[in-house]
């Protein structure tokens, strides 16, 4: 088997295994912030396990690039940018904003998550920098590369602004809950989540190949049933919370 058939099964076994996850995690919340829990073995601080699962991404997807082709192209380059920018955030600056230091993070959620941070950035700069088409300069002014990098851009700030609310809930030290107000929350119960979904989507639509679009329906099955599970913790724990936010959709879901 060469590794073009490799990878189009790997694509495809990604794919179904989003759809089995997105069902099963309706059921069974993976246990991690406020939902962590015994019985997933030994637990860190949340901070160390968001390096430790994140990290593998950036690192993988920076060397495909730098074994690639067309390392100078700017749609190479772009994309790069795009990638590096959030896991570089998520990997070694978002965790030590967190303000409390709590061992909330097991193990086997790390081990799980930076397999597929592996799996996945393998997905994508394989695909871009060796298996598929070259990345020509043309591609910048293509509809789909502009929209896309523009859907991601704007994912990101949502991403971003939200979670800056979430985590200027507690003071340092502090481990309680609070209902976020402000932004995007005057809608949804997890704009954080929404706004990842929209990057990906971006980067799916920028990319525009299977191994893109494997990841952005992976972020959707993940995140949005874990919104739903978040949103029903808030209404449970807070009975004046707001009854016009939904989960993940404006007004939808």
């Amino acid at each position: 088997m060469n590794e073009a058939t490799f990878y189009n099964w790997l694509v495809i076994a990604w794919l179904v295994l989003a759809a089995l996850s997105f069902v099963a995690l309706f059921f069974v919340t993976a246990p991690y912030g406020r939902f962590t829990r015994d019985g997933w073995g030994p637990r860190v601080p949340s901070r160390w396990g968001w390096v430790l699962m994140e990290s593998p991404s950036l690192l993988v997807f920076v060397a495909l690039f730098g074994l690639g082709r067309g390392r100078s192209e700017p749609v190479a380059l772009l994309l790069l940018a795009m990638w590096v920018v959030h896991y570089a955030h998520r990997s070694f600056i978002y965790p030590f904003r967190l303000r409390s230091s709590r061992p909330s993070m097991t193990l086997s959620v790390i081990a799980m998550g930076a397999a597929f941070n592996i799996g996945n950035a393998y997905l994508n700069g394989r695909y871009l920098f060796a298996l598929g088409p070259a990345l020509e300069s043309s591609r910048l002014f293509d509809p789909r590369f502009l929209s896309g990098f523009l859907l991601f851009v704007a994912g990101f700030a949502l991403n971003q602004h939200s979670d800056r609310i979430l985590l200027g809930l507690r003071r340092p030290g502090e481990t309680i809950y609070r209902i976020p107000r402000g932004g995007a929350y005057r809608y949804v119960s997890c704009p954080n989540y929404l706004g990842e979904i929209i990057e990906w989507g971006g980067w799916a639509l920028a990319c525009w190949n299977l191994g893109a679009l494997a990841f952005f329906v992976w972020t959707a099955a993940n995140l949005a049933p874990r919104a739903v599970k978040t949103h029903r913790w808030y209404q449970e724990q807070f009975p004046d919370y707001p009854p016009e936010r939904k989960a993940i959709l404006p007004y939808l879901m």
